[in-house]
């Protein structure tokens, strides 16, 4: 079916009360598997593709973006391209030529004058270009090239005062806030603040979205969701349960040679991991 845009999920699955589950796409495998699992689950999901995934294809989106809106295309589950974590202003430039809906501009490093003047100017010129735009208030902790972050520390959380002026002064269409979970979390550990999310989703205008999913439990999610939480990234639990499969057949199969026969595999378990998930998000 063709694809539908990210702004247009997440409205629809804030109406109902429920969420809209985003998996991170690295290869043309990921998109396939999430496609499938989206089906069998018979909901709907995003496919996000982040800044990290396009430096491993060699800086260059448009293979990738054009793999993973063709699966999208041709899945029958309803199905929306984002780009995610973005902090290269080329890159958020590129995202609309490439059939992108939506884009998460992440400034969260920088200063809050700094992180509310970068995200503004990228809520204009994505607006002006019909493209949805979520940014981060608070510390996700656990990116690709930062020191571990401890997501209890002191001034970690995002402040509820805060995050209403600065939807209103950058005109973001969500907010990712930072509630206990962290970035590529290979435990499901986590313990989130929903006294903080209920706060967040009473004040803040906009639809909250949850990064690093993969390190919270299903009911932990599950809470999240009842609590105000509407767009729930997931990435490194596909990853984990891709290599895991991998493994266990070269483990079981020391000639293999035939990438097919050890990537079939990979790709069913990120199928299960997206349809499990599926169940008590959206």
């Amino acid at each position: 079916m063709p694809l539908v845009s990210t702004g247009e999920l997440v409205s629809g699955a804030r109406a109902a009360g429920h969420g809209v589950a985003a998996f991170n796409v690295i290869t043309l495998e990921h998109a396939e598997a999430v496609a499938l699992g989206a089906e069998r689950a018979g909901a709907p999901a995003i496919l996000q593709i982040s800044e990290n995934a396009v430096k491993f294809h060699g800086g260059r989106l448009s293979a990738i973006a054009a793999a993973t809106a063709a699966v999208a295309r041709t899945s029958s589950a309803p199905l929306s391209l984002h780009l995610d974590h973005v902090t290269d202003p080329e890159l958020l430039r590129a995202a609309h030529p490439e059939g992108f809906s939506s884009v998460m501009f992440d400034a969260s490093k920088l200063s809050y004058g700094e992180n509310v003047k970068a995200t503004a100017d990228a809520v204009r010129w994505g607006h002006e270009r019909g493209i949805w735009v979520e940014a981060e208030l608070g510390k996700v902790g656990g990116k690709e090239g930062e020191a571990p972050l401890d997501a209890h520390a002191p001034g970690v959380r995002t402040d509820p005062a805060e995050a209403v002026a600065y939807v209103a002064e950058t005109g973001v269409d969500a907010l990712a806030v930072a509630v206990g979970s962290s970035h590529a979390m290979t435990e499901r550990t986590a313990s989130l603040d929903h006294e903080l999310i209920t706060a967040l989703a009473t004040a803040v205008p906009v639809p909250l979205v949850l990064h690093g999913s993969s390190g919270v439990p299903d009911t932990e999610i599950r809470r999240a969701v009842a609590s105000g939480i509407v767009k729930v990234n997931v990435g490194t639990a596909l990853n984990t349960a891709f290599t895991g499969a991998v493994r266990a057949f070269l483990d079981a199969h020391p000639s293999a040679v035939d990438p097919r026969k050890y990537v079939t595999p990979g790709r069913e378990a990120v199928a299960q991991t997206v349809t499990h998930f599926q169940q008590f998000i959206a």
